[in-house]
């Protein structure tokens, strides 16, 4: 009688079921401080090598989620790895000269 609505939301159907839809599913697993497991690793700014780890390849500073790291311990490597930029023993960016300690 009535001329359907030229709406798709209308007319559209809620095809998902509970538990379809989801392709692929992680499973979460809780990262722990590598500083706070190891009380004998240091943070040390002089060490090129050891904060080239916590770099991405363009040269910016991984977040917490990536690295592991607690709240302090990110603080403490965000502040290393910030003082070797400026005396030179890590680059800036990826376009500087590779690290080749």
């Amino acid at each position: 009688m009535f001329p359907k609505s030229r709406n798709n939301r209308d007319n559209k159907k809620d095809n998902k079921k509970d538990g379809q839809g989801k392709k692929f599913q992680f499973v979460l697993r809780k990262k722990i401080c590598r500083f706070c497991v190891d009380k004998e690793v240091k943070i040390d700014f002089k060490d090129g090598k050891f904060l080239q780890v916590f770099v991405s390849e363009r040269g910016r500073i991984l977040p917490r989620r990536f690295t592991g790291n607690c709240a302090k311990h990110q603080r403490d490597v965000t502040n290393a790895i910030k003082r070797a930029r400026i005396l030179a023993i890590i680059p800036f960016t990826s376009a500087q000269l590779p690290l080749e300690i």
